[in-house]
């Protein structure tokens, strides 16, 4: 699976570059993306701009990834859906438990309010 990994401060934005996402390739996405729950800058915004289709066993580990970043403390965001895609994991209903934005800006600001929100519990928690 070919992607482009961009670091900004706080997060990391992976774009995939394929047009498919098929079952066979979700072994690939974990192997990328489950080693940032390994580093200091734990948070992912994954772009999808170039995805024209996704098979459901591949939407299916996108959320389960989704939760297992939730579960570390760190964020998980996709964005730049392709209206087709978007329409396609709202009927299968996975939309509405995805954290997704329709721009890749709006998911950095939700990254940066999630980690807002983790320092200042963090911060209640340590009080």
């Amino acid at each position: 699976m070919e992607v482009k990994i961009d670091t900004r401060e706080k997060f990391h934005v992976i774009t995939i570059k394929e047009s498919i996402l098929a079952a066979n390739m979700t072994a690939d996405m974990e192997k990328c993306l489950i080693p940032f729950l390994q580093t200091p800058v734990k948070n992912i915004v994954l772009n999808l701009q170039h995805v024209a289709q996704v098979d459901e066993t591949f939407a299916a580990s996108l959320v389960t990834l989704q939760q297992s970043f939730y579960e570390q403390m760190a964020s998980f965001v996709v964005c730049c859906l392709q209206p087709k895609v978007e329409k396609w994991l709202d009927n299968q209903e996975m939309l509405e438990v995805m954290n997704v934005t329709p721009s890749e800006s709006e998911a950095w600001d939700i990254v940066q309010m999630e980690e807002i929100e983790r320092e200042f519990f963090d911060g209640e928690e340590k009080q």
